[in-house]
């Protein structure tokens, strides 16, 4: 199933977030565990040390409790060596014990009557002691014929006995714990390890996927680009013949419509003077004679007759403006180009300098802001661009203030530039924006002469410059001629060849 680009950043995006899950869980459970791990490993360690001193406290009173039956038996000072040696550790050992079981509150009962029984049985040892240096070993006998020494010593082994027992058995149940607490971290890193390791495979297996699928669009893009490109060069050297043929048409046309111009136009001129020859007898001739086909005749002679003359004569002329017209967008189509640098600030300002004088005479000024250097393309076709857009602006200004006129140019991503030609003149409705680009359309009042032409031409100059012309205006307060073009006229024309 081939994989879309939705696809594929959906698949993404998933695979990320279930990475990211994993990861955040094997973290948090690494931490968890750890931490779990940590704390039975501090009870472990409590428990090792309150052992430790259980044991050190049971060893030191039975070294104790030897020392001091040998020397009720022997009399001898020597055997209180060890005696006298173990008895200050009592304290140290009690006070050890004391401290680790401090964090356990339920024990410190137990602790108090080990105290108490480990006084009482070192008092008691203590006083059969004194009494055998004193010579009164039966007294001293006595004291441990009670069985008062031996069922506190009892009680104080069964307690160090039994907590031994409970801690050997917490450290039991902590190793065990600590065991489970690492096998259950392996577990978790190996299923988070393969759960990254699943979302690792399926983020190739959707980079593979994509970019096969990335690889076979663009071998079918390619290949529709090499077929593209020959249907485009068909279809323009198809547009080229038929361009050609309307011009070849249009020319042909024009130049047959001129032949019977030139004969109404002839003829025109003979019946002009017919006319003025019979208006001269008609008036020559006396008005008394008032029958109406002599009243007919004299009007028709002298009103009617020159009226429709003068009315022909201004037809023919129209339509030989229109003929020219149709002729010169019809020459300027055929004519080649030939790209060479052009200096767009020359250019312009040679453009500027052409029309100063009807610029100076109503007070206005034009002024030049060239950004752009030297242009590759022809250079005549620019410089009537430039001159009709001129001619625009003076025959279209505002007389009710001077007129101002700029001509810009700028560089344009893809290689391109594009020039302005900005007036201050009256201004173009917005609805006919587009239609004054039409051939024999004009805009707003028309109180000068002219065919419609200019901008059909300057559109069709543009195009063929491989660029293209629009505007932007606001009635009454001006208009902005923008002509975007190739910097390098030679590409285009390789390109359309």
């Amino acid at each position: 199933m081939p994989i879309t680009n939705q696809t594929f950043v959906r698949a993404t995006a998933l695979l990320l977030l279930v990475g990211l899950l994993a990861l955040l869980g094997i973290i948090g459970t690494n931490v968890y565990l750890v931490e779990r791990s940590q704390g039975y490993f501090d009870e472990v360690i409590q428990g090792r040390i309150a052992r430790r001193a259980a044991v050190d406290l049971r060893v030191t009173l039975q070294d104790i409790e030897s020392s001091q039956r040998g020397f009720l038996l022997t009399q001898n000072e020597d055997y209180l060596d060890l005696y006298n040696g173990a008895l200050p550790k009592v304290d140290e050992q009690l006070i050890a014990l004391d401290q680790v079981l401090a964090p356990y509150p339920q024990a410190k009962p137990y602790i108090e009557t080990l105290k108490t029984d480990v006084a009482l049985k070192l008092g008691e040892m203590a006083r059969t002691i004194d009494l055998v240096r004193e010579g009164n070993s039966a007294a001293a006998n006595a004291i441990v014929d009670t069985n008062e020494g031996k069922a506190t010593q009892d009680a104080i082994r069964g307690f160090l006995d039994q907590f031994i027992e409970a801690v050997d058995q917490r450290l039991t149940e902590g190793v065990a714990n600590q065991r489970s607490t690492f096998n259950l971290l392996r577990w978790v890193s190996i299923a988070g390890g393969l759960v990254i390791l699943a979302v690792v495979a399926g983020a190739f297996w959707a980079v593979i996927s994509y970019t096969r699928e990335l690889a076979r669009a663009r071998s079918t893009v390619e290949e529709l680009n090499t077929g593209l490109e020959e249907r485009v060069k068909e279809r323009t050297a198809d547009l080229g013949k038929a361009n050609e043929e309307i011009q070849r048409f249009a020319y042909i046309v024009t130049h047959d419509l001129r032949a019977p111009l030139v004969n109404i136009m002839g003829f025109t001129s003979e019946l002009e003077t017919g006319v003025q020859a019979v208006k001269t007898y008609i008036e020559a001739q006396p008005k008394e004679d008032a029958t109406p086909t002599a009243v007919e005749a004299r009007e028709a002679a002298l009103t009617d007759l020159p009226e429709a003359v003068s009315f022909i004569r201004a037809a023919t002329r129209k339509m030989d403006g229109l003929i020219n017209a149709i002729l010169k967008i019809s020459r300027e189509g055929r004519r080649q180009l030939k790209p060479e640098p052009v200096n767009l600030q020359q250019l312009a300002e040679a453009s500027a300098a052409a029309v100063h004088h009807q610029v100076a005479d109503s007070q206005g000024e034009i002024d030049t802001d060239i950004r752009v250097g030297q242009v590759f393309t022809d250079r005549l076709s620019i410089e009537q661009v430039l001159g009709n857009l001129l001619d625009n602006a003076i025959k279209y200004q505002d007389p009710s203030r001077p007129l101002r006129v700029s001509i810009s140019a700028r560089h344009l991503p893809g290689n391109r530039v594009v020039i302005e030609v900005a007036d201050n003149g009256r201004g173009i409705a917005e609805m006919d924006h587009e239609r004054v680009f039409e051939l024999f359309r004009r805009s707003g009042t028309q109180n000068h002469p002219g065919e419609g032409i200019g901008l059909a031409h300057v559109r069709t100059m543009v195009r063929s410059l491989g660029g293209d012309v629009t505007l932007t205006s606001t009635l009454g307060q001006g208009t902005t001629f923008i002509v975007n073009l190739p910097r390098d006229l030679r590409g285009y024309l390789g390109n359309a060849a």
